[in-house]
């Protein structure tokens, strides 16, 4: 049996990236909005198939943020959750080895705020929305 695997995303992920975010009906992130111009961030795949992948800020304070969380649309394993949970636990420890105390993410998929709660985060059950504008 073979194990999750995490990786630092590539360059050559983008393609395949962009597919998953056009399935789930996300709008494709403009590169330069990523970290390390879309490389910035994770990936977890088992048995060579990409399962998740997510997104790693950093600040110039103790928070780090991970954002941009998207899964493979045709991943019809029921392990896709462990996946997840993999993938905020490996930023959780990427974090932590750079010095980071907070992390914060945002969402609105009830699996995947489900996913940070059981891994110990606090929801604010207050509604907040993502505000963005191009300069």
């Amino acid at each position: 049996m073979l194990e999750f695997k995490c990786r630092q995303l590539k360059e050559s992920d983008w393609g395949m990236l962009v597919s998953w975010w056009k399935w789930w009906r996300w709008p494709e992130m403009p590169k330069d909005m990523l970290p390390e111009n879309g490389t910035g961030g994770f990936l977890i795949s088992k048995d060579g198939v990409p399962i998740v992948a997510g997104f790693v800020y950093t600040s110039n304070s103790k928070l780090a943020f991970l954002d941009w969380i998207v899964s493979n649309p045709e991943y019809k394993n029921k392990d896709r959750k462990k996946a997840i949970a993999m993938l905020i636990t490996m930023s959780e420890e990427a974090f932590r080895e750079s010095g980071y105390k907070y992390m914060i993410t945002f969402g609105r998929n009830k699996s995947l705020i489900d996913a940070h709660v059981e891994l110990g985060y606090h929801i604010d059950n207050k509604q907040s929305h993502e505000l963005i504008k191009i300069l």
